[in-house]
């Protein structure tokens, strides 16, 4: 088979085309997402009210080989919907670790470094705060959300170097990683051992029929749901499935790249062309690169502006806003995510660099630094996943996503004023 000399990519394109791709979507994705969140207030808060939790609060039942699960509509999306969201982030991990910006060690030291001291200072200031009225609530602050993260940087445009883009992914990835592994630890009660089996057994199944060839979606649809069901039944949280999904996917082409005919690539002479040339298109990446390719525009412009739409909701009132002032746990989020994030974020970034075992992001100084630590206190989606998670009180909930709320809009704030502020002066130097 011939292949033609100018379409060959470098290992480093093919490394920066998904990256590319990646922020582009989770750019676009954040205005829907914040529409969603705007949408919800605004309903919420409007003589319609009623009809905003009648919504989400209507149940629907399904019933597949005699098991019935009944959930309200809130909890199809948290618990079914984001499961396809998970599942997209452990396909970014996957090809994050395997073929991106975590792929070799002194690459991923950096992000992983100031990931963990952007989780763990939030946490201790939330617990300085709120540890003995709601301890359960110390992981909120922990998360960043990638979309809004990643649209604050866009914002921001040219001043913001491509290397400090990449350093916040890498960074936000590591950080959905601690998030998952506490939704799994901490946020899961009450294991069932043969659902938990039952899913074991899915997993394995899947192991099966990829050693085997089998590349029929539906296949995997199925196997799927079953693990999704086995969690659920065991007490882990189902979401969890759809992680451990993308992170077995298969990060190799299906289809060695110089046995594919050029010809194969674009022949849309007829039907059975045009189906053959989709199919040498799918396997000439890997199933990793192609999943994120259908579904990550599905979960940044539908899943989870849906999921903002159903749990941002909060009624806003003088009683509850000073009942929320005079709440730690508001103060314990608040101040977790306003301040420390940047703030572990900084200081496990310069202790890593002094230490010599990673390096400086290109064109990166210590307040450009700040201005993304300032971006990954923006934690909205995953921390209003884990508010329902952590917190069992209505009120104690919306006290917690109010503070997530106008902690998130005044991180971003925050984070672009630094960014966009001095530029030319931070663009000469990379001085501590």
């Amino acid at each position: 088979m011939d292949r033609a000399p100018h379409r060959t990519r470098s290992p480093f394109v093919r490394m920066l085309s998904p990256l590319r791709d990646f922020l582009a979507t989770e750019a676009s994705g954040a205005i829907l997402l914040a529409t969603g969140a705007i949408v919800a207030l605004a309903w919420a808060n409007s003589p319609w009210s009623a009809s905003y939790e009648e919504l989400w609060s209507s149940r629907a039942a399904i019933t597949v080989a005699g098991h019935t699960l009944d959930l309200d509509l809130r909890h199809w999306i948290n618990d079914g919907l984001m499961t396809v969201f998970f599942f997209v982030v452990g396909l970014e991990i996957k090809r994050e670790m395997t073929d991106g910006h975590l792929a070799s060690r002194r690459a991923a030291l950096l992000p992983a470094a100031a990931a963990l001291g952007g989780m763990l200072v939030p946490a201790l200031v939330y617990l300085s705060i709120a540890g003995t009225s709601a301890p359960r609530g110390w992981a909120i602050p922990m998360a960043t959300d990638i979309a809004l993260a990643v649209g604050v940087l866009t914002a921001a445009g040219s001043r913001v170097p491509a290397s400090l883009r990449a350093f916040l992914l890498g960074l936000a990835i590591v950080d959905d990683i601690g998030a998952i592994m506490i939704i799994a630890a901490v946020y899961s009660t009450g294991l069932m051992f043969g659902w938990l089996a039952a899913a074991a057994a899915g997993v394995a199944a899947t192991l099966a029929v990829r050693r085997l060839g089998v590349h029929s979606t539906w296949v995997y649809v199925v196997i799927g749901g079953t693990v999704w069901l086995g969690l659920y039944e065991a007490g882990i949280h189902p979401t969890i499935g759809g992680v451990i999904m993308g992170l077995i996917a298969p990060s190799i082409p299906r289809l060695r790249p110089e046995l594919i005919d050029d010809d194969e690539l674009t022949d849309l002479s007829d039907v059975h062309a045009a189906r053959t040339t989709s199919d040498v298109a799918r396997g000439s990446v890997s199933v990793v690169e192609w999943l994120q390719h259908v579904l990550h525009p599905w979960t940044s412009y539908v899943i989870v502006p849906i999921f903002a739409l159903a749990n941002s909701g909060i009624v806003l009132s003088a009683d509850g806003f000073v009942d929320a002032v005079q709440s730690p746990i508001t103060w314990g989020v608040f101040c977790g995510l306003v301040a420390g994030k940047p703030l572990g974020v900084v200081l496990a970034t310069r202790a890593t660099i002094r230490a010599g075992v990673a390096d400086r992001p290109d064109g990166a100084d210590s307040r450009r630094i700040m201005g993304v630590g300032a971006a990954a206190g923006i934690g909205f989606t995953v921390a209003l996943f884990i508010t329902e998670l952590a917190l069992t009180d209505p009120v104690d909930q919306s006290n917690a996503k109010l503070a997530i709320l106008l902690a998130s809009v005044l991180a971003a704030v925050v984070s672009i004023a630094i960014l966009t502020t001095g530029s030319r002066t931070a663009t000469a130097t990379t001085s501590e």
